[in-house]
């Protein structure tokens, strides 16, 4: 049994068809072309297909496709802006070295974008915690963490210029 579904990715609505057991990595990556979302442990265990979901990071290899139905996902193809401009947080994690061979960056920076949009200045233990989720094989997260500090500090920045034009 098939159903057809109809998913609001990165700001578009996007049709699927879909079995009763496809979980949304598989939709967004095989049915959308949105391989940005990265298939490691299918179990929930790696982070590497972290995508945000109402603004919360979950890991689309264990969420039900079906159950994302009316919520707003957040690919990392998502975080660039127009003309496909790279985002505050992957600029910064590209000119800090916040990735390396880069299978887990995309879910690294999803959970980065989830911290940071609700928590505009954490601390390296709130960081810490928001990323208890994704492993990393290849940096040992200094350069990671340099990277988020570094995107925060651009992001509260951004947002002092634009609170002072009136």
């Amino acid at each position: 049994m098939t159903d057809s579904l109809v998913l609001k990715v990165n700001g578009r609505e996007e049709s699927a068809r879909v079995k009763p057991y496809d979980t949304l990595s598989r939709v967004l990556r095989e049915e959308l072309g949105m391989i940005g979302t990265k298939r490691g442990c299918d179990y929930g265990g790696c982070g590497a297909c972290t995508v945000s979901l109402d603004g919360k990071a979950v890991y689309s290899c264990m969420y039900p496709a079906q159950y994302a139905e009316g919520k707003e996902i957040v690919t990392v193809e998502g975080l660039a802006g127009m003309n496909d401009a790279l985002s505050v947080i992957q600029e910064s994690f590209l000119v800090n070295g916040g990735l390396q061979c880069g299978y887990c960056t995309s879910g690294i920076m999803i959970s980065t974008k989830c911290l940071l949009s609700k928590n505009p200045n954490p601390t390296v233990v709130e960081i810490q915690e928001a990323l208890a989720g994704n492993i990393c094989r290849c940096t040992g997260y200094g350069r990671i963490l340099e990277s988020i500090f570094a995107a925060a500090k651009t992001l509260r920045e951004e947002r002092k210029v634009e609170a002072s034009i009136p």
